[in-house]
């Protein structure tokens, strides 16, 4: 393999060149940090339990963190000082009279511009409405990118508004493969067997007097039922990052000079989202490595042979930086000079709207 020298001339043709590479992409090898055959914990999902595929030939697939998670890992590193001037730092005051100052960033929110909190603020939500509009109506995505540039990264689905979606540009995911799952037991040993009987008499009249059992409160030993313990992955585990080039080409700005810039921003953005180091502990139970020394990344070719690029390397890294830095620079960001309020009236329409919408698709 050809591990070719990185340039911001290489940067600008992924965004300028239509005819480039459609995308790029990181494959990581990953370990548990207690070694192969460790157990590790996938997410548990309601009804499921584990998201696990079995495939034709009977292996077995985890999904160890989803895509949407995966952004939502990924997203707040513009929160931190050496990136915060790359995007408008929005905030939203969820405060009231009680709490005045309770402020969430727009960058925290799991759907961000489409999120019911920034529908639920008067100006934001009136903002962000006029953006996603214009994006459906000239397909120009400058506004929103003026606003809230990560659910052009990321993606966003204004599911409560104008209905607009747009494909994230970046994706990444943990798999495991030829897994196995494990189940657990517990037993909860409570202090009763050290009661003597006049304490455990009072207990158990009082617990009779309130109709509560005495386990709810701790007075009463109880068995755990037989419950999911972990999966132990037998194949490797996979992070996956892919940088849709495809989908940047498809973004547009007012003007050819405008569009330009505008992809060499999110470009810039989803460069620095995609390389930044990523926190491995995902979950109680599971605290991952990343057993490769450099990240190589393919720029996968529309045909032919794909080139690569190590952009983990300190040289690399500084280089991604400065050309986000540019590329900001050049867009125009803008840092917001008010922090927006939560209306807990508009949150309460959105409510009535959702049921209302809810209650038409039951008829």
């Amino acid at each position: 393999m050809n591990i070719e020298k990185l340039s911001l001339d290489i940067i600008n043709s992924w965004s300028d060149n239509p005819k480039g590479p459609v995308a790029l992409i990181l494959k990581q090898t990953l370990l548990p940090v207690d070694g192969e055959g460790g157990v590790i914990f996938p997410p548990t999902y309601a009804d499921i339990g584990y998201s696990i595929d079995t495939l034709s030939d009977g292996r077995k697939v985890a999904q160890i963190d989803s895509v949407p998670s995966q952004a939502n890992r990924s997203e707040p590193v513009f929160l931190e000082n050496e990136y915060k001037d790359l995007v408008p730092q929005i905030e939203i005051n969820l405060g009231n009279k009680d709490d005045p100052e309770r402020k969430v960033s727009i960058l925290e929110l799991a759907h961000r511009a489409g999120d019911a909190v920034v529908r639920s603020s008067d100006e934001l939500a009136a903002e962000v409405d006029a953006a996603f509009k214009e994006l459906s109506r000239t397909h120009n995505a400058v506004p929103l990118a003026k606003l809230a540039p990560t659910s052009l990264v990321f993606g966003a689905w204004d599911s409560r508004g104008t209905q607009v979606k747009r494909p994230r540009l970046i994706r990444s995911i943990i798999r495991a493969e030829d897994v196995e799952v494990l189940s657990t037991a517990a037993q909860y040993n409570s202090v009763w067997k050290l009661l003597d009987d006049d304490q455990k008499k009072a207990l158990t009249d009082e617990a009779k007097k309130q109709k509560i059992k005495l386990s709810v409160k701790g007075f009463k030993d109880v068995p755990a039922p037989k419950g999911l313990g972990g999966i132990i992955a037998r194949g490797p585990i996979t992070r996956q990052v892919t940088i849709n080039l495809i989908a940047l080409q498809t973004i547009r700005g007012g003007s050819e000079e405008s569009t330009q810039k505008l992809k060499r921003y999110l470009l810039g953005l989803a460069l620095v989202a995609a390389t930044a180091e990523t926190e491995l502990y995902l979950r109680e139970g599971c605290l991952l490595r990343c057993a490769d020394e450099a990240d190589v990344w393919e720029a996968v070719a529309r045909r032919g042979a794909s080139q690569y690029f190590s952009l983990s390397a300190e040289q690399e890294l500084a280089l991604i930086k400065d050309y986000a830095k540019q590329a900001a620079a050049s867009f125009g960001v803008k840092q917001p000079e008010k922090t927006y309020q939560f209306n807990i009236k508009k949150a309460k329409e959105l409510l009535a709207k959702k049921e209302e919408a809810d209650s038409d698709a039951e008829g």
